[in-house]
């Protein structure tokens, strides 16, 4: 018999490939997302179960997880992917979108962990996906408030990997490079950088390797891995305008 999953940002992207894999072994997927009507197709294909959901709202991700712990109070699986893209800036971008930037990408992550921890307990063993971002390890202009959601979350995800440890939860951090998505169109990058734009379904093949493997926190492609170091040496690489 297959787990029981919840992935969040399941009505596009990554979080639709992440949950047609996982449909594809065999586990009960519970798909959170705002886009009703799509999150709805989205289940009757995977034989899954939708709940519309807004995770920047505390009140609305406590409410909808208690309608899904009643029926299953065991959740062997948490994938967070909520998460929007935002080319702003600090100085002069619209304040709504820097904080919208950091409710969904960021606080959203964790009022879903909260609410979903104690049917994670009770599966224990258990595991948690953080989908976060090359850009929670570097930050530049025209994206520093997105940079700075994925800062938070990255961060988040670290502590929570700490917090868990002993309580039989694995915390798996996912950081993608370029990913070309509905949400995160890439057509903005250089012809130079657009070489290594990957898609979605790697993303997701990705998470499921790493969920098998066991891997705590891993970038994807792996060429991303020495940006984080490259930045701390040349940091003006990163920082022009």
């Amino acid at each position: 018999m297959g787990r029981v999953a919840v992935v969040t940002g399941a009505s596009s992207g990554i979080g639709v490939e992440i949950a047609r894999l996982l449909a594809a072994r065999g586990d009960l997927c519970i798909l959170l997302a705002r886009r009703a009507e799509r999150l709805e197709a989205l289940a009757e294909e995977l034989g899954g179960e939708a709940e519309p959901c807004d995770v920047s709202d505390r009140a609305a991700v406590e409410s909808v997880a208690a309608r899904v712990l009643e029926r299953h109070p065991r959740i062997d699986l948490l994938v967070n992917n909520a998460g929007i893209p935002g080319r702003t800036r600090f100085l002069d971008g619209d304040p709504e979108v820097i904080e919208r930037l950091i409710r969904i990408n960021y606080l959203g992550g964790v009022w879903v962990l909260r609410a979903f921890l104690p049917g994670l307990r009770a599966a224990a063993p258990a595991d948690v996906v953080n989908i976060v971002s090359v850009s929670g390890v570097v930050a530049g202009p025209p994206s520093g408030p997105y940079s700075a959601s994925k800062h938070a979350q990255l961060a988040f995800s670290r502590t929570v990997a700490a917090e868990l440890r002993g309580e039989r939860i694995r915390v798996h951090t996912v950081k993608p490079g370029f990913t070309e998505t509905e949400g995160f169109p890439q057509k903005w990058l250089p012809p130079r950088v657009q070489r290594v734009v990957i898609t979605p379904q790697e993303v997701a093949a990705h998470v499921l390797r790493s969920l098998d493997e066991g891997r705590g926190e891993t970038t994807v492609p792996w060429y991303y891995g020495p940006i984080a170091p490259l930045q701390d040496a040349i940091p003006n690489v990163f920082t022009r305008v």
